[in-house]
């Protein structure tokens, strides 16, 4: 027996980015597509052209989309545990299994969806939010350009204030122009 994987038994297999692309546009739109996965393409502008050359520079995006397409558009059951770890391209469908009818998706359900991942989320203590919950509602960078300035303002000695002139106090390299 061959070590060679036979691909052909994966939808993906010969399909190219722009005719994937097509038929999930074709079919559901892309406001079902961006309302599912959630991909600024979809939404702003949106056109087969600009959502494909996004695609091919961002991996984690195109992988999305390749799952909706394997597990929403062709409607195939879930992968096994062994599979679940390969990108969508590198999966190997078991021989009984066809694609079916796309599923029936709505806008509805993709709201349901997204509240049941962050209630999810939510349980796990992972929040999309970057709003701390201490007081005065500081977000983390706001909180960290605030540490370092404090953190870089120049100490005064109050020893060798008095000793100096005012002029001085001003000209941080004062000392060293004697």
């Amino acid at each position: 027996m061959s070590d060679e994987i036979n691909y052909k038994n994966n939808p993906l297999h010969g399909l190219g980015l722009k005719e994937l692309l097509t038929q999930i546009v074709d079919h559901y739109g892309f406001e079902i597509l961006y309302a599912y996965l959630n991909i600024n393409c979809f939404k702003t502008n949106p056109s087969i052209e600009s959502s494909v050359k996004f695609l091919k520079k961002t991996d984690w995006a195109r992988e999305k989309v390749e799952l909706f397409y394997l597990y929403k558009f062709k409607n195939l059951p879930r992968v096994s545990s062994e599979q679940f770890a390969l990108s969508p391209r590198d999966r190997i469908i078991p021989e009984g299994q066809t694609p079916r009818e796309p599923a029936e998706l709505s806008l509805e359900d993709a709201e349901r969806m997204r509240e049941k991942q962050a209630k999810k989320a939510a349980e796990h203590g992972k929040t999309k939010s970057y709003r701390s919950s201490k007081p005065g509602g500081y977000s983390s960078k706001q909180e960290n350009a605030r540490d370092k300035q404090e953190r870089w303002k120049p100490e005064r000695k109050s020893s060798d204030a008095s000793a100096r002139s005012s002029d001085n106090d001003d000209d941080p390299w004062a000392k060293w122009k004697k």
